[in-house]
């Protein structure tokens, strides 16, 4: 990998490494965001190990200082949520673009960088899509489960539509990656994945 690419993904993980949600992944804790980035890097290297440079910043720095844009900035209501979300997606490529700046990339890797990490042309620019596939295999194997256990006033009904949105976000590629066994699947949630996928 190039020096320019070294410096990007040392400067997204440090701006990562200042998040003060602390978690636990089983052996130590880590800021928030930084685990998530690399844990997103991760499931790309076993799906998509061939990604280029810029791809991999992209995946890297998809949640970038998350914790600067809360949730709790907007109305609680679903067009105060649709608000945030665009406006964390800006946020989170306009930060990633300028680090890569720094470290020397050209215009033209910036604003792929910038169309990835803003979520345009879902299902269009492959990668996009790509960067969609990873957030949700990611999401599947590490955070469906907790995310779980933070809504127990959910439904089966609402519980197979969450898991039923997840997977029609994702390509063919990635929905038969997560069947073939590659990613470890929540076990408590199973049955209903299975549930959710054959009705």
């Amino acid at each position: 990998m190039s020096q320019r690419f070294e410096q990007t993904i040392a400067l997204i993980d440090a701006a990562n490494s200042e998040d003060p949600n602390l978690v636990n992944d089983g052996e130590k804790e880590w800021p928030k965001e930084l685990l998530y980035g690399q844990r997103m890097s991760e499931m790309l290297q076993r799906f998509s190990p061939d990604s280029d440079e810029v791809a991999q910043l992209a995946i890297r720095a998809q949640h970038i200082q998350r914790w600067k844009s809360p949730r709790s900035d907007y109305p609680m209501d679903r067009a105060g949520y649709y608000q945030w979300r665009t406006q964390l997606y800006q946020f989170h490529a306009d930060t990633v673009a300028s680090l890569m700046q720094q470290a020397g990339y050209e215009d033209a890797d910036l604003e792929r960088v910038k169309k990835m990490v803003g979520k345009k042309e879902l299902k269009v620019n492959p990668d996009t899509q790509l960067l969609e596939n990873i957030a949700n295999l990611v999401f599947i194997e590490h955070y469906m489960l907790e995310f779980a256990g933070k809504h127990p006033e959910y439904s089966e009904e609402k519980w197979i539509e969450i898991i039923q949105k997840t997977w029609k976000k994702m390509s063919a590629e990635a929905q038969e990656f997560a069947l073939a066994g590659k990613i470890r699947l929540p076990e408590p949630l199973v049955p209903l994945i299975q549930k959710a996928l054959s009705a």
